[in-house]
């Protein structure tokens, strides 16, 4: 299941490529806009500059900006910064012990499948495409 940090994540990506004037965006327009509370927001937009996704300036005139285009965002990155990976199942998390059950694992290869239909959908979905309705 897809987080409500994530959810907000992509909601707070989408507002600032949809607001973006070479200006930095404050907090407070964002959360009142998104309607997520300030404080949520915080621990959120932290992620999202830690993950080099946007840069931040504290102070009068301070905000949030992207440090990219909105087509060069993937949305399974911005869901993996927030969530952790998108693996179905432990044995397919990237750097997993591998499953002494493996060879013998009936549903191995059910869960492998899915995983990559999830992560093709999701990595291959710009936030462009996103805000377009292109995907």
């Amino acid at each position: 299941m897809i987080s409500t940090k994530a959810r907000y994540a992509l909601r707070v990506m989408i507002d600032l490529a949809q607001h973006q004037e070479d200006k930095y965006i404050p907090l407070k327009e964002i959360a009142k806009r998104q309607e997520i509370s300030e404080k949520y927001l915080e621990i959120i937009l932290k992620m999202l500059v830690s993950g080099k996704m946007l840069t931040g300036l504290r102070g009068k005139g301070g905000g949030y900006m992207l440090t990219r285009t909105p087509g060069e965002y993937i949305i399974g990155e911005i869901i993996e910064l927030t969530d952790g990976p998108l693996a179905p199942v432990a044995c397919l998390t990237p750097g997993a012990k591998e499953c002494p059950r493996k060879e013998d694992c009936i549903t191995l290869p059910l869960w492998q499948k899915y995983h990559t239909l999830m992560h093709n959908f999701f990595y291959g979905i710009t936030l462009e495409d996103l805000i377009k309705g292109e995907f």
